[in-house]
């Protein structure tokens, strides 16, 4: 499982990440993330938000609850195992 290093804007904290799936909904690159490879832990689906396709992209984390929702149900079908509780 790929791990992804993240830096946040307000404080420049690194988070890593790792990589459970990705998908291209409506011309727009998801991530769904986990803070541990494997178990129930918290996952995140993040958005990439980049401007332009450089070697740095942008993510954000979703919060719309409707996007989230959609997005949930998406990843659920493409991971026979994963189960979201929000």
């Amino acid at each position: 499982m790929e791990k992804v290093t993240f830096q946040s804007p307000e404080d420049g904290e690194a988070i890593e990440f790792f990589v459970i799936e990705q998908t291209r909904i409506n011309g727009a690159d998801y991530l769904l993330v986990a803070e541990e490879e494997e178990g129930d832990c918290d996952a995140f689906i993040l958005k990439d938000v980049s401007q332009e396709k450089g070697e740095d992209a942008m993510y954000e984390m979703v919060e719309s609850e409707e996007e989230l929702e959609y997005l949930s149900k998406i990843f659920e079908e493409m991971l026979d195992d994963v189960g979201f509780a929000m």
